[in-house]
């Protein structure tokens, strides 16, 4: 009895970690969009600055990363050339600056309840960048599943109170750069058995993102800023924002480690639904039930992605382990051969 209630409050203490850190993710990525939602829309803090907001985020992240690695000793930095950096790195840092510039843009033209629908759209963007680059096979089944996604995606879009042309336009660059700089990833650091978890990511790739983003920051955004004589930077605002920002990485690196990147996906959903309620709410953003009908195809069709991709990912497992009970009973075989063998060899002399 002693043992089985130990097991059980084990295994209840898993349970409860387990949702924990999915409560602590969820909380915290819901807090980053509404913060940079507040800083950057005009009716709200008013601070339409972008690619300034990502650079204060890049700077005081990359400051952090450096300190856990270097100071801290928090995680191990990973073994990298300055030829692997230029030719892996460097690129991913490129198309992360991008989608983070444009994401942030949209908050200023988009609600943040559209903006989660639009979000929907990423599995059909990471599959078809992954057919294209040949990383994934095409199947007609799939594809008809991505359609779906892009049609309830459609329909919200027709539905939407407040559509704005140069918002989506926006929204969907992010979308597109975000799910090639997934499939690069793919492409370049992992089929070469490079493994970057959230912190030694920021610790290479944020110097990079702030390298590329001080390029359009100096034609776009400085030259008004620099006229902008009202401007007083504000410590607290951008300097708990940054940690909201960097805490988000730390709970990405706690929740991927500790359950699953699938499980991940799965509170992603559930953090979209409770943005739309709060966008809804609180921040009084008009959501039309043709939005609703419209989200709620495509979350149908984002959910039967993730699990056509479970049960994918078992069968690859189950594979795995039945070549390796083929091999481990072969090596036991040829063993007990070679015994018989000697055996035979010994009795003949």
């Amino acid at each position: 009895m002693g043992k089985g209630g130990s097991l059980s409050d084990s295994v209840l203490k898993k349970i409860l970690l387990s949702y924990t850190y999915v409560a602590i993710w969820i909380f915290l990525s819901f807090t980053v969009i509404v913060y940079n939602k507040y800083i950057l829309d005009k009716k709200m803090y008013n601070w339409p600055f972008p690619i300034s907001l990502t650079m204060i985020h890049m700077s005081f992240c990359a400051t952090l990363a450096i300190l856990l690695i270097k100071v801290f000793k928090f995680v191990e930095p990973v073994s990298m050339s300055r030829d692997v950096y230029l030719k892996s790195v460097v690129p991913i840092g490129a198309l992360y600056s991008l989608s983070l510039w444009l994401s942030n843009s949209a908050y200023i033209y988009l609600s943040v309840s559209f903006i989660q629908m639009l979000k929907a759209l990423m599995p059909v963007a990471v599959y078809s960048i992954g057919v294209l680059l040949k990383k994934e096979s095409f199947k007609s089944n799939t594809m008809a599943n991505m359609i779906s996604i892009s049609v309830g995606v459609g329909i919200a879009a027709y539905g939407e109170a407040r559509f704005d042309t140069w918002g989506v336009i926006l929204q969907l660059g992010a979308v597109a750069f975000e799910a090639t700089r997934l499939v690069m990833i793919q492409i370049l650091l992992t089929s070469k058995g490079i493994t970057l978890n959230p912190i030694t990511s920021l610790y290479y790739v944020a110097p990079c993102c702030l390298a590329f983003l001080s390029i359009p920051w100096i034609f776009v955004e400085y030259p008004v800023l620099k006229e902008s004589s009202s401007f007083h930077f504000d410590f607290v605002i951008f300097g708990t924002n940054s940690l909201c920002a960097f805490a988000l990485n730390l709970a990405v690196f706690l929740l991927v480690g500790k359950t699953s990147a699938l499980t991940m996906n799965v509170a992603g959903v559930v953090k979209d639904w409770l943005l739309i309620a709060f966008s809804w709410s609180v921040i009084k953003d008009t959501v039309t039930p043709i939005n609703l009908f419209g989200y709620g195809l495509a979350f149908l069709g984002v959910a039967y992605y993730n699990h056509a991709k479970l049960q994918a990912l078992k069968a690859k497992e189950a594979q795995k382990k039945a070549q390796q009970a083929d091999e481990e009973a072969g090596r036991l075989l040829e063993g007990r051969e070679g015994d018989g063998n000697t055996k035979r060899t010994e009795s003949e002399d």
